[in-house]
């Protein structure tokens, strides 16, 4: 029996697989290239981006403030309402400082140095001086912190800056008028009768709230620059009232006394003391014309003109300042 050979199955040979190709990835396109020359403020343009609190232009400003009034008139009717709110005479204080000013100054100047010798209706010619001064040295005081002291406030809201040495400086007038009843009490008690020129006292107060609040705005930038400039103030302003007649007559002291004629135009052009004057002159009806300095109302409109739109574009170009570190 002869056997026959079955063929074998062919072998499965390894055949060595060629690795494929590695395929490069495209290129991403380049990412647009900013010129080397564009700028910061180009680069903001071209993206439509604006600074954060950038200062606006003047008629601008104008507008936010104006648009602001309610809140302005708000703020200072609660800074004056929480003044006192913790004694326990309350608002009574609001006439108490002032007529306590007055009665020391009474007993130094009026009698212990006899500066009320000439001056007729001294009392009363004492006391307008106090309140007036205090209107203006109160705003000018209340003015350097308006932004060092309400960072806080600054900080977290946007709004015109100027509103807050506007609102202290109404804040003193709002409390200045709840001393004029105190004051008009102490005018008829000594004989002063009222008469037709009372109604100056809105002229006179308009004008000098304008220069408050200018002088205001003024001293609320240099206070926020350099807050140690609240610890010189007070030495600045007592220096101030000393040389604006407010426990004095200027008049008679230019009629007795032989000073140089810078002296005379320094002491009747010292805007505090026009301020003071034209109050005088329009309640005590024994203070005359002739003891008011020449073109007096042109003075007092210059002065709340200068300051006050003097300061208030003063402060404006600071706006985008205050607030930052």
């Amino acid at each position: 029996m002869s056997s026959r050979a079955l063929p074998t199955p062919p072998t499965a040979t390894a055949h060595a697989q060629t690795p494929a190709p590695a395929q490069t990835p495209a290129p991403a396109p380049a990412p647009a290239q900013t010129p080397a020359t564009e700028s910061p403020a180009q680069l903001a343009a071209r993206h439509g981006l604006s600074v954060s609190g950038a200062r606006p232009s003047l008629p601008e400003y104008v507008g936010q403030l104006w648009a602001r009034r309610h809140f302005i008139t708000a703020f200072a009717t609660a800074k004056l309402t929480a003044q006192y709110s913790q004694a326990k005479l309350g608002q009574v204080w609001q006439v108490a400082n002032p007529l306590l000013n007055a009665a020391v100054y009474y007993f130094i100047f009026g009698v212990l140095m006899g500066t009320s010798r000439g001056v007729p209706d001294y009392i009363p010619f004492l006391v307008t001086g106090v309140f007036v001064w205090t209107f203006t040295q109160s705003s000018i005081m209340a003015g350097t912190r308006a932004i060092s002291g309400s960072l806080g406030l600054v900080r977290a809201l946007h709004f015109p800056r100027a509103a807050l040495p506007v609102s202290y400086a109404l804040q003193q007038l709002q409390q200045l008028l709840f001393s004029m009843a105190a004051l008009v009490v102490i005018l008829l008690a000594f004989g002063v009768p009222v008469s037709a020129s009372w109604l100056l006292i809105v002229p006179t107060l308009t004008l000098q709230f304008m220069f408050n609040a200018g002088v205001a705005m003024i001293m609320a930038r240099v206070g926020a620059k350099t807050p140690d400039i609240s610890q010189l103030m007070p030495f600045v302003l007592r220096t101030w009232m000393y040389v604006s007649g407010v426990m004095w007559s200027i008049d008679k002291v230019l009629s007795h006394q032989d000073l140089p004629h810078w002296v005379h135009l320094l002491l009747q052009c010292n805007p505090a003391a026009v301020y003071i004057d034209l109050m005088r002159f329009a309640l005590i009806d024994s203070f005359h014309a002739s003891q008011l300095p020449h073109h007096v109302w042109a003075l007092a409109l210059g002065w709340a003109l200068l300051a006050g739109v003097g300061g208030f574009i003063y402060f404006w170009k600071a706006e985008e300042t205050y607030g930052r570190g």
